[in-house]
């Protein structure tokens, strides 16, 4: 028997109950993120930590605070450690595939985190929100609701760093979306932001102010609502559901400023990352491979959309509540 084959039966004897847990090694995963920057980030990395923790699983960890070549040596130091598996959220889809190399040559087996990597001959599992659906399934929520004001609406899209496949999901989910239902939502404004919040707030306010009469607005991050409401004041256009002039507004993520808005009644709806799901698959995902079993290449999270017609319903289940409580 291999050694990651005996860690392996010492872990599941440690979530029977054993107490000889602590005379025998335990597991050890590296956990290399890319940032922490962002509300999303901080709740993955500790939905990882915590279910590391529950499996008796010791967590090494590394952040590489946005620089790719650092990311790098912290992922060959891990393996350098003999860690037994490695979870890694890469700055983006090109960077993570020497990473990804780097694990094959040793034969430890890797996640990607969130962020798919480009097409190669690397070998990785990747666990991923269905961007594509769940920004899709918001933007035709909106819609709804557009259509049940009995006129056409004038829309705007913040679009991430296209670099991020998870950013083409989105922005192809919304264009979908409104391409169906041309009747109601008419595209007037496409704001590059390339996930930076000063360049969104700039291109909103300019679209705001060629387009003054813009009451649709999908943001393809969380993290872009604050600058995106910080236009719609400075253009008096924040208002609340059901007030005069109220403008459609959708996210994704499911960070906490959401759920306020959700809760304050300025949000129509979210796309909600499952951060539990997406950290126990990754988990998991790593465990079945060390065991031997067929893991698919790619693990779908399907999310949830979160309105003010399930509000109550799913609530608690949106990770970015609990920052609220």
């Amino acid at each position: 028997m291999n050694r990651r084959a005996a860690l392996l039966m010492v872990t599941a004897t440690f979530l029977a109950g054993c107490d000889s847990r602590s005379e025998s090694p335990r597991l050890r995963i590296g956990v290399a993120f890319e940032t922490l920057e962002t509300e999303f980030w901080v709740a993955a990395f500790e939905g990882i930590r915590a279910e590391l923790n529950k499996r008796g699983i010791e967590m090494l960890e590394a952040i590489a605070d946005g620089d790719a070549n650092r990311q790098f040596e912290q992922i060959r130091n891990f393996i350098v450690q003999k860690v037994d598996g490695i979870i890694v959220a890469p700055k983006d889809k090109h960077t993570v595939i020497p990473m990804i190399k780097a694990a094959n040559r040793a034969n430890v087996p890797i996640v990607s985190f969130n962020r798919p990597p480009a097409p190669s001959d690397a070998r990785s599992i990747t666990v991923v929100a269905d961007n594509y659906s769940l920004s899709k399934g918001t933007v035709e929520y909106m819609i709804e609701q557009a259509r049940k004001t009995g006129r056409k609406h004038k829309a705007l899209v913040t679009i991430g760093d296209l670099g991020d496949i998870n950013a083409i999901g989105r922005r192809d989910g919304f264009l979908d979306a409104v391409k169906a239902n041309g009747d109601i939502v008419e595209v007037v404004a496409r704001v590059p932001t390339n996930w930076n919040a000063e360049k969104a707030r700039a291109g909103v306010t300019n679209a705001l102010q060629a387009h003054p009469d813009i009451d649709f607005i999908f943001s393809s991050s969380d993290f872009l609502l604050p600058p995106i409401v910080a236009a719609l004041k400075e253009a008096g256009k924040y208002k609340r559901i059901g007030e005069d002039g109220h403008v459609l507004l959708g996210g994704f993520d499911g960070d906490a400023t959401a759920h306020q808005m959700l809760v304050e009644g300025y949000l129509d709806a979210d796309g909600v990352q499952d951060v539990h799901f997406e950290s126990e698959a990754s988990v998991q995902a790593i465990l079945d491979t060390i065991a031997g079993k067929t893991v698919p290449p790619v693990i779908k999270d399907p999310g949830f959309v979160i309105h003010q017609d399930n509000l109550k319903e799913l609530s608690a289940k949106m990770w970015g509540s609990k920052f609220n409580r």
